[in-house]
């Protein structure tokens, strides 16, 4: 069975740091493996905003975090990361791993619990 399990998140200063992590467990990865970070807020749908190929490692990034934001893993520990440097109020949301065989941007089947990253003035 598969899992994703995030950590990382909490309460930040306006122009301050976090990196959230996500560990997954029971998936054979594969070069067609992805990990994307979305996001959601309450008023609003869930929205891309990094992912990562699992095996060449390729990236992208939603408008609003480019480069401000870094998506990287960890091939041994079966572990990705979302660095998130420069954060504004509007970066307030719930955060959501999630894992797929079909590209970069697209939800896949797998979905962490979310986590919580609230950002203050």
């Amino acid at each position: 069975q598969v899992h994703l399990v995030e950590s990382g998140g909490g309460l930040v200063q306006a122009g301050g740091s976090l990196r959230l992590s996500c560990v997954v467990s029971g998936h054979t990865f594969s070069r067609y493996s992805t990990i994307n970070w979305f996001r959601q807020t309450p008023a609003a749908d869930r929205e891309f905003v990094a992912g990562i190929s699992w095996t060449s490692g390729a990236v992208a990034y939603g408008e609003d975090v480019q480069g401000r934001f870094a998506i990287t893993r960890d091939i041994s520990k079966n572990t990705a990361f979302l660095e998130m440097n420069q954060l504004k109020l509007e970066d307030t949301a719930a955060y959501y791993c999630n894992l797929g065989m079909t590209g970069i941007g697209v939800r896949g089947a797998y979905w962490g619990q979310g986590i919580q990253v609230t950002v203050s003035s």
